[in-house]
């Protein structure tokens, strides 16, 4: 059985395209995958087409990282891509998750539901003490991203303002979470939603 199996066995009928973002350690991962077992829907991330990124230039993720710290050029390749993958869901009428720091922002009106994830640095450094980052790359990254963020597009990371759920991962345990986030998309109807974020499109 997967993770994600693991999590629940609670299915949801559902035809909402789903953003979900949040920094590094935010417990992202964790909520997609249990989201795309419990919708029965696909699932696409930032993490998964950076990777792809990195194959089709060949070079790693740490190399990868350090040119996008150079020029707009992987930013904004990254960012297309998610965006048209964004336009293609959010025309399907099916369900769909869309994870990265941007998601939200990359999809605009064309999403749902706009979910933001968060935790404590220290429960954040905890939960990523096994990936290739130690603790101080990866604050600088995020200082990094904000920064290149604001300057390409005038975005400001640390607004969650058009979220439609912001939720403090290190208070519940994952399969709480993903019990609160499908309890919030079975309940979500359409026709009495007045509380819509309406957000214009990055320019990129």
């Amino acid at each position: 059985m997967s993770e994600a199996d693991a999590l629940t066995d609670r299915r949801v009928d559902s035809n909402l395209f789903i953003t979900v973002s949040g920094p590094p350690g935010c417990g992202a991962t964790t909520l997609c995958e249990g989201l795309a077992t419990a919708l029965d829907c696909g699932l696409v991330s930032g993490g998964d087409i950076f990777r792809t990124l990195a194959e089709e230039r060949d070079m790693s993720l740490s190399q990868l990282i350090a040119k996008a710290d150079e020029s707009d050029e992987i930013d904004r390749a990254l960012d297309r891509r998610l965006r048209t993958i964004a336009e293609k869901w959010g025309a399907a009428n099916k369900a769909f998750i869309l994870e990265s720091r941007l998601a939200g922002w990359l999809a605009g009106n064309r999403a749902d539901l706009r979910i933001w994830l968060d935790a404590p640095d220290e429960v954040r450094v905890d939960r990523t003490v096994d990936r290739e980052e130690m603790e101080a790359e990866m604050r600088v990254r995020e200082v990094s991203e904000a920064g290149r963020y604001e300057s390409y597009y005038g975005i400001d990371v640390t607004d969650q303002s058009f979220y439609d759920i912001c939720l403090n991962t290190a208070r519940w345990s994952p399969e709480a979470l993903l019990d609160v986030a499908l309890t919030a998309i079975a309940e979500y109807d359409p026709e009495a939603d007045e509380g819509a974020y309406r957000t214009e499109d990055v320019d990129l």
